[in-house]
């Protein structure tokens, strides 16, 4: 069994290509997602319209319902400021929703699956499972 955190773009990835959670993850995987996660996907679902809209909150409905959340508690807050330094030490700026994302996993000791692993690469303690979803 796989401890493993999905990033955003993983989830949008697997809704855009229509696939549920029970497609999207395996079985015998621990699953979760940063709490900042429910707000990247909450806000592109708010921005639909029609039933687009529905189709995108039932989603993330779906995922709220099904996973587990890390909130960004002190672990999360200290792994957050480790990366922040290992960011500016290397000069390589991140998104900060990346890096809170990259700090709850490394806060639960998870893995991120990610459709785009640019953003966690070469983050000190980070493990990246790129993995599309289509």
């Amino acid at each position: 069994m796989s401890r493993v955190l999905l990033d955003t773009t993983y989830l949008v990835a697997a809704e855009r290509c229509g696939l549920g959670l029970d497609q999207a993850i395996d079985d015998e995987d621990d699953v979760a997602i940063a709490a900042v996660t429910v707000a990247e996907l909450r806000v592109g679902a708010l921005r639909a319209a029609g039933k687009r809209r529905t189709a995108r909150c039932a989603f993330v409905d779906d995922v709220v319902q099904a996973l587990d959340v890390v909130d960004y508690g002190v672990e999360v807050a200290e792994a957050h400021a480790e990366l922040l330094v290992a960011e500016r030490a290397q000069g390589r700026p991140r998104g900060a929703h990346d890096l809170i994302i990259a700090a709850s996993a490394l806060a639960t000791d998870r893995e991120v699956v990610s459709a785009d692993s640019s953003a966690f690469r070469d983050l000190p303690g980070i493990r990246i499972r790129v993995r599309p979803s289509d």
